[in-house]
């Protein structure tokens, strides 16, 4: 009861963003077999495989010449998606897998099938430059702002509890673009966020910790992308496509990082030599490295990144951001690496 009251709430929460978006997708030709019109699918702006896949027209070979339609929507943070999730009005988005956590947790009808990318120095905690914090420790008793739930508010939970001063620093939700504004007026004194907002505020600051040295210390965050559970259940096989078209901007990636941060660059209106750079603070999976013991597993011995999973919704749950922590055998379930071996077959 308590998880359909929650879905109840947060359908109702998103009703003006269903009615925007309901008007683009649920469309679909008559028939059992009949593929939809229209695949809606969420995006964050970073240079990632997404964004490489969607310069370089790799939906068109594997949505598009099979007639359907892709509107790709932008979202400002995992807690939107969710809720867009919630109403039915998209059917893939990717995220920051706190967010994906937070799905579960929730009873949103979704599975996680894909590991964008391992973030590191991409988010960061950062603070002015005439600040005299040397250190994370040198925060106590500071305003810092971060989007909660997200992948950089778990990064900073950490990075504060492992400086002994969770208790003692006053933490404001704020979106990406209210960081900046909040910053430059100098209403806080550091943030914990990502790319490009992290640029923008590094230009008067200076970084005490990042995503990388907080995942050396065994806090390992990543950005992932989730589909729609009914959606996925009746085309497995476009889910399966969808796969294929993130790997091979993987692979584009690999072999020509200069092209393909060229590609992605672009449409964010950023240098290709800064997409790169940020490229480069990343790490990238191929479908083969998805599925190993490491990441998602496989269908039959699920993965590290399992365990990953519930160490972070306990850790989220101690901070008050979910009210149930799932069990494995739900996180199993869950994280669904079947259309990443469907993908490869041959």
């Amino acid at each position: 009861m308590k998880k359909i009251f929650k879905r109840v709430v947060m359908s109702l929460g998103v009703l003006a963003t269903a009615g925007i978006l309901a008007s683009c997708g649920g469309k679909e030709e008559a028939g059992k077999d009949a593929l939809p019109k229209e695949v809606n699918i969420g995006i964050i702006r970073v240079p990632n495989d997404k964004q490489v896949a969607i310069s370089e027209d790799y939906f068109k070979e594997y949505f598009e010449d099979k007639g359907i339609k892709t509107n790709f929507m932008f979202f400002d943070s995992g807690v939107a998606a969710n809720q867009a999730f919630a109403s039915g009005s998209i059917d893939f988005a990717e995220m920051g897998y706190t967010n994906a956590v937070v799905a579960l947790s929730t009873d949103i009808p979704v599975k996680l099938i894909w590991l964008h990318e391992i973030l590191g120095s991409n988010e960061a905690l950062v603070v002015p430059k005439d600040s005299k914090a040397k250190e994370v420790k040198d925060l106590k008793g500071k305003k810092i702002a971060t989007p909660f739930s997200s992948t950089s508010h778990y990064s900073l939970l950490n990075a504060l509890t492992e400086a002994g001063i969770k208790a003692d620093v006053k933490l404001l939700d704020m979106q990406t673009s209210e960081i900046v504004a909040a910053w430059e007026r100098g209403d806080i004194d550091g943030a914990y966020t990502w790319e490009p907002t992290l640029s923008a505020i590094k230009e008067t600051g200076k970084v005490l910790t990042d995503s990388k040295e907080l995942a050396d210390k065994g806090y390992l965050t990543a950005n992932i992308d989730l589909v729609r559970e009914d959606f996925a259940k009746k085309y497995p096989d476009l889910v399966s496509d969808y796969i294929k078209v993130l790997n091979k901007a993987v692979s584009y990636y690999e072999k020509s990082p200069e092209k393909a941060a060229e590609a992605a660059a672009k449409p964010l209106e950023i240098t290709p030599e800064e997409a790169l750079k940020q490229m480069k603070a990343t790490t990238w999976l191929s479908s083969e490295k998805q599925i190993s013991a490491d990441f998602l597993g496989t269908s039959d011995k699920p993965g590290n990144f399992h365990q990953v999973f519930m160490d972070t919704a306990n850790f989220l749950k101690e901070q008050g951001s979910i009210s149930e922590v799932p069990t494995m055998e739900e996180i199993n379930d869950f994280i669904e690496s079947s259309f990443v071996e469907k993908s490869l077959e041959k």
